[in-house]
């Protein structure tokens, strides 16, 4: 009587990764693609996570949380990208401010993914900016939305209203300024 083969660990280690990779690659590319706006870039981004997943995997010691891994994993590479763009020289920016930090909202979200209370806490900001998106002027708040939201330039808005970009930048200054104050209090009473 013939005793069946053993099964090739590697063989199976093989397999289990690439079940992983075809399991979780719809949820985390959707996760990127919401996060990163060109869809190539969020293609580079996954190929990077899945790379680094497999190097990763091929290592002695397992990955406990495989899903909460690449999650962490895809979203420090859409930060390094996002710091990469900010790190621009003021020529590549073409008309836009070089110091964008008064400038940009920067609202951390938290992950609907990350559990009951992070959804609490992100319909509440939601809510939250929604209102105060609300308390300001007209021309405030359709630049801050033109240029935040839209991903409008500065001289597209200027050449369409005929308002100057100089205007335009204090316009969204301002109610960048307007938004953190608000935002500030919720944050703190949510101690995200």
């Amino acid at each position: 009587m013939e005793t069946p083969p053993t099964p090739d660990p590697t063989l199976e280690r093989e397999r289990d990764l690439t079940a992983t990779i075809l399991r979780e690659r719809g949820k985390l590319g959707h996760f990127i693609r919401r996060r990163v706006r060109d869809p190539s870039e969020a293609e580079d981004i996954l190929q990077d996570v899945f790379h680094e997943f497999v190097q990763a995997y091929r290592l002695p010691a397992p990955i406990e949380q495989v899903s909460a891994w690449l999650f962490r994993v895809a979203r420090n590479r859409i930060v390094d990208v996002f710091r990469k763009k900010r790190e621009l020289p003021l020529a590549d920016a073409a008309g836009e401010p070089d110091d964008d930090s008064e400038y940009r909202l920067d609202l951390a979200l938290p992950s609907q993914d990350a559990g009951p209370e992070a959804v609490y806490a992100r319909s509440v900001l939601l809510d939250a900016l929604q209102a105060a998106l609300d308390e300001l002027p007209d021309n405030q708040r359709e630049v801050f939305v033109a240029h935040e939201l839209e991903g409008r330039s500065f001289k597209e808005l200027a050449a369409e209203s005929g308002v100057s970009v100089n205007t335009l930048l204090a316009r969204k200054r301002y109610a960048v300024l307007h938004l953190r104050a608000s935002l500030q209090t919720v944050y703190d009473e949510l101690d995200i």
